[in-house]
């Protein structure tokens, strides 16, 4: 699939769910289905459990994408259900089993990203590469409310309007 460089009104998507990656310690990448979001002009407000990989990358390393997968990748997000990046599995995400490639374990292709370290989802259609600029404990510390700058879009042409 064949992406542009798009300058969207609105980052609104419209859809319930998205693929975040990050970047492990060891440089790989971790993919991780969410589906708590909003936007506002170029920030995204992600809220993130705070025991997973994910927040532990992006407190430590601030560039992520952001993945949004039409209705027809709706298996390769619930390959990713119960899969955690960490390892060992915390005690409260003891129903989680490790994966350590989630890409490969989805079905997913990591696509290069141009202005961040961390792949993009080459199966999406629309993908956001992002910096995190805050990161709030919420309330009770078992989540995060994560704002990040979108850096770039990337949009399959066929899903923008002329």
């Amino acid at each position: 699939m064949d992406h542009v460089v798009a300058h969207p009104e609105t980052l609104y998507v419209g859809t319930p769910a998205y693929l975040i990656a990050t970047e492990n310690p060891d440089g790989s990448a971790n993919l991780a289905p969410a589906s708590s979001y909003w936007a506002l002009g170029s920030m995204l407000v992600l809220g993130l459990e705070a025991a997973g990989q994910t927040a532990e990358n992006l407190l430590a390393r601030p560039d992520i994408t952001v993945n949004f997968p039409s209705g027809d990748l709706w298996r390769s997000v619930l390959k990713l259900d119960g899969t955690t990046g960490r390892n060992p599995v915390p005690a409260d995400k003891s129903r989680y089993r490790f994966e350590a490639d989630k890409f490969q374990a989805a079905g997913l292709t990591p696509e290069d990203s141009e202005m961040v370290s961390v792949p993009r989802v080459a199966e999406c259609q629309l993908q956001f590469e992002a910096r995190v600029a805050r990161a709030t404990p919420g309330l009770g510390e078992s989540y995060y409310m994560v704002e990040a700058e979108v850096l770039r879009v990337h949009a399959d042409p066929q899903i923008l309007k002329p």
